[in-house]
């Protein structure tokens, strides 16, 4: 059932709907129910609510994050490095968070560690979007995570500019824990 409702692709606009289908039924309402839920908790957080982040898109492979220039703006009228690397770490940590939701395991996910690239400056609206390093990495994740309790992925994310290239480059472990609660 993950495998169907991760190849499903849900795009959404500047709000998620706080009605979202149920997790359960089709892939489609499965992915729109999980980015609702992150886009809940996302607003949570007030220092990520003051970015004015949203879920854009989700494809199981990658996980696209949103978030205004003119939220994210520095003295230079282009967007902040903090919020670039903000939006980095949270679309890859959102990757993770949507992944093991999906599989229906409960867990906290953690940056263990990242290093960022800042590549060039971003004029225009910010998109970040994350993957795992290696394509099939969840499975093995899921697996350890389920027998050890505690898990570590590798996650690679990017801030892309329309022109072309990228803002930035993020590389990270993210790593996942039992509730502690």
């Amino acid at each position: 059932m993950m495998e169907a409702a991760t190849r499903a692709s849900v795009q959404l606009g500047t709000t998620v709907a706080h009605d979202a289908p149920a997790a359960g039924g089709h892939p489609d309402d499965r992915i729109a129910a999980a980015l609702a839920q992150l886009a809940l908790h996302l607003r949570k957080m007030p220092p990520v609510a003051a970015l004015a982040v949203r879920p854009l898109a989700f494809d199981g492979r990658a996980l696209k994050l949103a978030a205004p220039l003119a939220a994210n703006i520095n003295d230079k009228g282009c967007a902040f490095g903090g919020s670039l690397c903000g939006m980095m770490t949270l679309a890859a940590w959102g990757w993770v968070t949507l992944h093991l939701q999906l599989a229906g395991l409960a867990a906290e996910v953690f940056v263990a560690d990242s290093q960022v690239k800042y590549i060039a400056p971003l004029y225009e609206d910010l998109v970040a979007e994350a993957a795992p390093v290696e394509v099939d990495a969840f499975a093995a994740f899921a697996d350890t995570l389920q027998r050890h309790g505690k898990a570590r992925i590798q996650m690679r994310a990017r801030v892309p500019m329309r022109a072309g290239g990228e803002a930035a480059v993020l590389s990270g472990r993210f790593v996942a824990m039992r509730p502690m609660r």
